[in-house]
């Protein structure tokens, strides 16, 4: 599984970094910065889904890795 963030339509609400503060980080401007792209455990796992699900401007999504 990745996570990949939309860098252009994130608006820098923060909500990730609360839900997942291993995984994301803001830069500078408030714009996310993906930090463990790949989450490994289901408690990772678990974290990223609920930070891409708490995303004001959807920028976030996890895919399937090959």
């Amino acid at each position: 599984m990745q996570i990949n963030a939309n860098r252009v339509t994130c608006i820098g609400a923060g909500q990730c970094v609360f839900a997942d503060p291993d995984a994301f980080d803001q830069d500078d401007a408030g714009i996310v910065l993906v930090l463990r792209a790949e989450p490994g455990s289901p408690d990772e796992i678990a974290r990223a889904r609920e930070a891409v699900q708490v995303c004001p401007s959807r920028s976030l999504t996890l895919s399937e890795t090959a």
